[in-house]
């Protein structure tokens, strides 16, 4: 089995040019800290204050690595080194500040968000990136099979109704959302989207951002664009009724809508909509497909171990080109389509048991099938697949 030194040691090993810049100033150290954190393709950047200095973590795959610390006599410089970038007040760090800058990295330009948060010890500062050359904004390159695939551009191509994504925080399901975007964009269409923020500039396609200070919620915002002409909607997360409400409506007259939901599994997102208080008649004739996911850490293809145990599940070797064994990720997906008998299910008041018995019945896999499915293929490892779902 290829053998290397554990992830956490060779993301905290510096760079000569890292390990230069830790100890100089604040520019270079920023510079050498987020080009590092780049080139490991992090998600977010963690910059955590303590009484003798600042950790800096980065999430690579999911987990939080461990990055060098600069010297503690760079900490505040580097703070408001960041917040000067984001054009936010460097004076205020009592109250929690939201803004962004774009990073210039080998010709590329990455968009940051930044979040600031006062601590006992300081200002936290997050920054999560969001890179398009990370986010493939393909279907096909999300792990969906061919079977699950096809039954999510059909669902697409019809033109109104309302396909539902539904999962915990960090699921994947943005990534899922940008891609059916990309997937429906052409010049025939309007296609206009409500988010909390908007996550990545999509050419062609009208992005609005909520401010609820500003008085711009979800509700508001949905019902401005309903007056805009579009086709296509994408709520980005409908957290209570009245959004819920305004989305169903525009599913029900002519407009096809995408939008989130947390649940645990798909049947769970059609009690939930009923729990918002939405009539089940509707949303039994309204919803045409659900989509449960998670996301799992991607085997490396250079050093994963063939099967050897008795599920015929592949495992985690080591090597110069992956992290403990992975490489990227890759989402498990339960697709499940809102047949007749379903429709007339939901709309007798069927509990959620009575609902997933009905779908394993007309074919539909759980997440957890999908992922020991994938573990087989040598995508991902059934420890990864346990870690996110059960059987």
């Amino acid at each position: 089995m290829p053998t290397t030194p554990t992830s956490s040691l060779i993301l905290a090993k510096p760079t000569p040019a890292l390990r230069a810049a830790l100890e100089t100033d604040a520019t270079a150290c920023l510079d050498a800290l987020i080009a590092q954190a780049l080139h490991w393709q992090a998600s977010d950047i963690h910059f955590e204050p303590f009484e003798h200095g600042l950790r800096v973590r980065c999430r690579v795959d999911g987990r939080l690595r461990l990055m060098p610390s600069p010297s503690p006599g760079l900490r505040e410089r580097l703070l408001s080194r960041l917040k000067v970038l984001a054009r936010l007040d460097i004076a205020d760090k009592r109250i929690a500040q939201d803004g962004q800058l774009n990073w210039s990295q080998q010709g590329q330009t990455v968009h940051l968000r930044v979040s600031t948060l006062p601590t006992l010890q300081g200002e936290k500062i997050v920054l999560r990136v969001l890179d398009t050359r990370q986010l493939p904004l393909s279907l096909p390159a999300l792990g969906y099979t061919p079977h699950d695939l096809a039954q999510l551009t059909q669902a697409l191509a019809r033109p109104h109704g309302m396909v539902l994504l539904t999962g915990p925080t960090g699921s994947g399901k943005t990534a899922t959302l940008y891609s059916c975007l990309a997937h429906l964009q052409h010049e025939a269409v309007n296609i206009a989207t409500v988010e909390d923020p908007s996550e990545i500039p999509l050419d062609g396609i009208n992005q609005v951002s909520v401010n609820e200070r500003a008085g711009l919620g979800f509700a508001q915002a949905l019902r401005a664009l309903l007056r805009q002409d579009p086709d296509i909607l994408m709520v980005g997360e409908m957290r209570d009724r009245e959004t819920a409400s305004i989305a169903l409506q525009a599913a029900q007259t002519g407009h096809l809508v995408l939008s989130t939901l947390h649940s645990n599994d798909a049947p769970s997102a059609l009690w939930r909509l009923v729990q918002l208080g939405l009539e089940r008649t509707q949303v039994a004739h309204t919803v045409h497909l659900i989509v449960a996911q998670r996301l799992v850490r991607r085997l490396c293809p250079h050093c994963r171990v063939p099967p050897d145990n008795e599920h015929g599940t592949w495992t985690a070797g080591g090597c110069l080109h992956c992290h403990e064994g992975y490489r990227g990720r890759v989402g498990l997906f339960q697709v499940m389509p809102i047949s007749a008998t379903m429709q007339g299910l939901i709309s007798a008041g069927a509990d959620v048991q009575t609902l997933s018995r009905q779908a394993h019945d007309e074919g539909v896999r759980s997440v957890f099938e999908d992922g020991c499915d994938k573990a087989r293929q040598g995508l991902t490892t059934l420890g990864e697949v346990q870690g996110v779902a059960h059987a």
